[in-house]
């Protein structure tokens, strides 16, 4: 299966407790983001008390990280039974051999592991899908991910010390399906760009409507480009709508390119880096995030540091990570009439935005990574 590329700083310092944190096949998007951030607070965090080992599938997808060491595992996420050899047999001899504290896997599953303490970060919403019949004849891929998750977070699940999950209706979720109770609610929390809240500004010319996604197809982007085609139909101009893909990056990409490529109005301008998209967001007017599964949502809470306008899904998921905020419209992802109504009425400047107000969850609750770094260090706020 390969031999992971280890690192000869690990010598030497075992005098500090050992905190080892799996993520090898977190590649790309959003949950590349999830392992950036969480090993950005985790060097500011816990460093100066631990010694802290990133196990990883290619170390040139993150940045420096002062007290961070790391393994690479290239071959980890070829196929799924590569990948279950790591989990359950490649890491339970590195957890023998370096006796960690705690063992924090970002990806969901729950490795066969020893260590003191065992934490499992779950963010994965493939099984909360209600896929159709259709959809699954066209997105075979996912369907087998949305039948096969809700085993794969089963195996083992019971043996952490802690359960996390980002939202509270996934908390809900997993205790109605799971032999767990220690679920932490843990909100991601943003570590970079920040200094881009005080240089916001919209473009002149176009109104500029932004979503920023991968493409997949429970994003939903038919609905902005039904949208679009309407108010295009409708006459306006003076608008555009920017995509994150150009048609290369995977099958449906494709179909979406070829669908809407006479709407001139829907622009896609390719994936970006995470600095492009702060850049994008201060040339945005409006975001726009249709999405139909999400556990977080991450561009929803990036563009709030510019106070701009929001069209979000009315969904559960988009409703707790909005949060208190006074410039969103929650609309139906699935009627691009009433996304088109709700563009239009932005344009003419009529939107009347929903005043959204949510509760924060019941403990045990993490706010930011610091805070749930924290609770997996000390042992506190365990479930009753």
């Amino acid at each position: 299966m390969g031999q992971p590329i280890q690192s000869n700083k690990l010598k030497g310092k075992q005098q500090q407790r050992l905190i080892i944190i799996s993520a090898t096949n977190l590649t790309e998007a959003g949950p590349l983001s999830v392992l950036k951030d969480c090993l950005t607070h985790a060097s500011s965090r816990l460093s100066g008390r631990f010694m802290i080992l990133a196990l990883v599938h290619d170390r040139n997808l993150l940045g420096e990280m002062p007290g961070v060491e790391f393994m690479e595992f290239p071959l980890a996420k070829k196929t799924w039974f590569i990948r279950l050899f790591h989990e359950w047999f490649v890491f339970n001899r590195l957890s023998l051999k370096l006796k960690p504290f705690l063992w924090f896997s970002l990806h969901d599953m729950t490795p066969r592991v020893q260590a003191q303490r065992r934490a499992v970060y779950c963010h994965n919403p493939a099984m909360f899908y209600p896929l159709t019949f259709s959809e699954a004849l066209r997105e075979p891929v996912f369907a087998m991910f949305n039948k096969f998750y809700p085993l794969a977070y089963r195996i083992n699940i019971a043996q952490n010390d802690w359960v996390i999950v980002q939202q509270e209706w996934m908390r809900k979720e997993f205790r109605a399906r799971y032999p767990v109770r220690n679920i932490i609610v843990g909100y991601p929390s943003l570590t970079a760009m920040e200094d881009t809240r005080s240089r916001t500004s919209s473009s002149p010319g176009n109104r500029i409507f932004f979503f920023p996604a991968y493409p997949r197809f429970f994003k939903n982007i038919e609905v902005i480009g039904d949208a679009a085609r309407i108010l295009m139909a409708r006459g306006r101009t003076g608008f555009e709508v920017r995509v994150t893909f150009d048609g290369s990056e995977n099958s449906y990409a494709r179909k979406m390119a070829r669908q809407y490529r006479d709407v001139p109005a829907l622009r896609f301008i390719g994936l970006q880096s995470r600095q492009r998209i702060f850049e994008l967001y201060q040339e945005t007017d409006c975001l726009i995030f249709p999405s139909r599964l999400e556990t977080w949502g991450l561009p929803l809470s990036e563009f709030k540091l510019f106070g701009k306008p929001i069209l979000a899904a009315d969904l559960p998921y988009a409703h707790e990570t909005v949060g208190h905020y006074d410039r969103v419209k929650f609309f139906n992802p699935v009627e691009a009439t009433e996304l088109a109504s709700r563009m239009e009425e932005f344009l003419d400047g009529k939107l009347r935005y929903d005043h959204n107000e949510i509760e924060m969850p019941p403990a045990p609750f993490a706010a930011n990574w610091d805070e749930l770094l924290d609770i997996l260090v000390s042992g506190k706020e365990r479930a009753t």
